[in-house]
């Protein structure tokens, strides 16, 4: 299934998480090989939107604040590199909105 195109990935997720480093649970160094950086969080806001989200979502769990998807795929950053990516995403049961949740180095995907 696809998630919808307009689904919410908040800026503050990538600018105070993914691209920051990190004492526990650090993706920045991951993120940085492929030359996303805290200086240019809007590549991979944009990289996000037009080459993951397109592809097909799996479900992945759910509770009780909405449903969970998971979206696996190949990232390629400003640099050229090319990271095997897991996108965890949810879709709110009140809101009925769509929303990134995080990003994780795919290691299923791993060479």
């Amino acid at each position: 299934m696809k998630l919808p195109a307009d689904s919410v990935i908040p800026v503050e997720k990538l600018t105070h998480y993914l691209l920051v480093p990190l004492a526990r649970a650090d993706k920045s160094r991951f993120l940085q090989m492929a030359g996303y950086t805290a200086d240019n969080p809007g590549c991979l806001l944009e990289d996000l939107r037009s080459q993951i989200l397109p592809q097909d979502a799996e479900p992945a769990d759910s509770t009780r604040f909405g449903n969970f998807f998971e979206i696996r795929g190949a990232l390629r950053g400003p640099n050229g590199v090319v990271l095997p990516v897991k996108t965890i995403w949810m879709r709110e049961h009140l809101s009925k909105t769509t929303r990134f949740i995080t990003l994780l180095p795919d290691k299923a995907k791993r060479p």
